[in-house]
């Protein structure tokens, strides 16, 4: 089955000193940078989504901002694959559907951030679409959340939304997906 891995949103405002720093990023890139060193050796596509906001005074993901880049440790080459989205759904109004369709491309391996909205978001509509999603656990990260004058740590967030993941996907570590190829 010909996959394709995407790294969603590892942009430089999620992490230290970023508009909306989440907790361990650099954990979660390291995974995505062990990721994608398999699929250049293997030269499988890796496909980045850059979330976008049009204005470049947003809260964060400001169109031409240094918040919004994808963060300098990837791999990102001169020819790379780059979708540009402004929502949490990565097909959604962009060209990812059409990329993967020329690529037939049968599944995909999901990274990025933040794993309770975007990588969510994409997930679902991967799975909807025939993708066969693999959600990599520890190549995601999340934030602390409020809800009902409650703190959610980044950790029960990050912990809920891959259970209920696993109703679309399979959600798998980095090494575990590693072995077993």
């Amino acid at each position: 089955m010909k996959q394709a891995l995407l790294v969603i949103d590892v942009q430089n405002d999620y992490f230290e000193h970023g508009k909306m720093a989440l907790v361990e990023p650099l954990k979660a890139l390291h995974q995505v940078n062990r990721l994608e060193e398999h699929f250049i050796n293997k030269k499988l596509p890796i496909i980045y989504i850059q979330h976008i906001k049009e204005d470049p005074n947003a809260d964060f993901f400001g169109r031409g901002t240094e918040g919004s880049l994808l963060h300098s440790d990837l791999r990102v080459e001169d020819r790379a694959i780059i979708v540009e989205k402004q929502t949490p759904n990565s097909f959604f109004k962009t060209n990812l559907l059409k990329i993967l369709e020329s690529l037939q491309i049968e599944q995909v391996v999901i990274t990025g951030m933040m794993t309770h909205m975007c990588v969510d978001s994409t997930t679902r509509a991967s799975k909807e679409l025939g993708y066969d999603p693999i959600v990599i656990s520890d190549a995601t990260a999340t934030k602390d959340l409020r809800y009902g004058g409650k703190e959610v740590s980044a950790e029960n967030v990050q912990y809920a939304f891959l259970a209920a993941l696993q109703n679309f996907s399979q959600v798998i570590s980095t090494s575990d997906y590693l072995s077993h190829l």
